[in-house]
């Protein structure tokens, strides 16, 4: 595998919104693949941007990877641990693989999620925070 060398951009225009049809009135734009992940040397299955229109829900499910869901616009009701939840934007869920969630939109217009799916290993590495290391260069 080969690891990319240079920073890409992905505007917004270039992802289209793309209809989930197993769930109601939810749209994705991926903004990271797995194959994207494999070029800057991750472990990831793909990091999603999700509207849900009003009166929308991501049916209850599961995965075989982590989710985490972070809401960025909106109010939505999120079944967490069998139960019905109001959470809002600035509110983010730490779903564990195999574990049955929905989100649904509580709101007059359409909310939106980041979702980022992570594999699950049984050994992996102790994770830490990560280093920065300072550049001088002239701005442009």
């Amino acid at each position: 595998m080969s690891i990319e060398a240079h920073t890409k951009v992905r505007t917004a225009e270039e992802m289209a919104w793309s209809l989930m049809p197993s769930h109601v009135s939810l749209y994705h734009r991926e903004i990271l693949s797995a194959q994207e992940a494999d070029g800057l040397g991750i472990r990831m299955n793909s990091i999603l941007w999700e509207k849900i229109g009003v009166g929308g829900a991501v049916l209850p499910h599961n995965h075989n990877v982590a989710e985490i869901i972070h809401i960025t616009v909106g109010k939505v009701r999120l079944l967490c641990n069998g139960e019905w939840k109001s959470y809002q934007a600035g509110d983010t869920f730490h779903v564990p693989a195999g574990v049955v969630h929905s989100v649904a939109n509580d709101d007059v217009q359409p909310t939106e999620q980041i979702s980022i799916f992570v594999p699950v290993e049984k050994q992996v590495p102790t994770n830490r925070f990560f280093e920065t290391t300072l550049v001088t260069m002239e701005r442009g």
